[in-house]
């Protein structure tokens, strides 16, 4: 029996779907894994972080990327979803982290949106700064930077800030 709230939609075998069911049936979040693109939708509390890497090592470990890219990728989406459920969702679990992943033979596309009220990256302090070294935050959106290809974010009129990264393979 799948805990409340819980759904999964598995565009494969009932054998694959009843294995991604089994891992995530103690956590309360939607999973809708299909052939392509992927989306998950989680509540805006901390343990969605972990969700969210394992969900999206899980897809990355299918693509054949090197493990230090790998590396990277968990980085930035980790940071991605941290920003989206304490900085966007005010750590709110009545609102919800969106994460998208599209891939091909040529990228890994991932989207993380929240449904906070927005804001500008450019308004965000460079940790690497000598006067920002110390603080401790402000090191997110340098880290999805440096380990993706390109990051850009957009402000949805209705509501929600959405991180779009992608990592050319």
């Amino acid at each position: 029996m799948l805990n409340p709230g819980f759904r999964v939609a598995f565009g494969g075998s009932q054998k694959a779907a009843k294995i991604h069911t089994q891992r995530l049936l103690e956590r309360p979040c939607l999973l809708f894994v299909t052939a392509e693109p992927t989306e998950l939708k989680l509540p805006s509390r901390i343990e969605a972080v972990n969700e969210a890497g394992a969900a999206i090592a899980a897809i990355v470990g299918r693509s054949g990327i090197s493990e230090e890219a790998a590396f990277g990728i968990d980085m930035a989406v980790r940071e991605a979803v941290t920003n989206a459920i304490i900085h966007g969702n005010k750590l709110d679990e009545k609102k919800f982290v969106e994460i998208n992943v599209k891939s091909s033979s040529e990228s890994l596309e991932i989207s993380v949106r929240d449904q906070g009220p927005g804001f500008d990256p450019a308004d965000v302090p460079d940790p690497t700064k000598e006067e920002n070294i110390l603080k401790t935050s402000g090191r997110g959106i340098f880290f999805m930077r440096n380990f993706m290809d390109e990051v850009d974010w957009s402000i949805h009129p209705q509501g929600g800030t959405t991180v779009r990264m992608i990592k050319r393979l």
